[in-house]
């Protein structure tokens, strides 16, 4: 054979065994804790979802405090407000340290960056501005998050 060929075909078979290498499952220590623990809450559809610190990183949870506005409304970033399929409207607040719940909320009006709430959780209640989707997926187990 030439030498040439013989070349390309020992490369060629390198590639192969690397694609294969990379394609290959990884297994994780017992010992490392599960990046997201999703419980039932007694009585309720809802689920309390306790993501350890590493996942509550790599996702970038970033939260912000509930505030009162005028006539009785609460305030949160629009960023906060998710939508399910049926239309409802919900936040995610932040009852402990990477502990989150997901809240029905009522939106009065969206004005700018801030939604306007008639009901959701009190003032000072922490809210998930980002990654909400994500604790979402991982609350429905839509997108394998669960």
């Amino acid at each position: 054979m030439n030498p040439r060929r013989l070349l390309l075909v020992l490369a060629g078979l390198l590639g192969v065994a690397l694609i294969a290498a990379a394609c290959g499952t990884t297994s994780v220590p017992a010992s490392e804790e599960p990046a997201a623990e999703v419980e039932t809450i007694e009585g309720s559809e809802l689920s309390r979802i306790t993501l350890s610190a590493r996942a509550a990183e790599r996702l970038g949870i970033t939260t912000t405090a509930v505030t009162e506005a005028a006539s009785d409304l609460l305030a949160i970033p629009y960023a906060a407000v998710l939508y399910d399929a049926d239309g409802k409207t919900w936040a995610y607040s932040s009852p402990d340290e990477n502990v989150f719940v997901r809240t029905e909320i009522v939106v009065d009006r969206i004005e700018g960056e801030l939604a306007y709430l008639t009901e959701g959780p009190p003032a000072g209640t922490e809210v998930v501005t980002v990654g909400a989707a994500e604790l979402y997926g991982t609350e429905t187990g839509v997108g394998g998050g669960h």
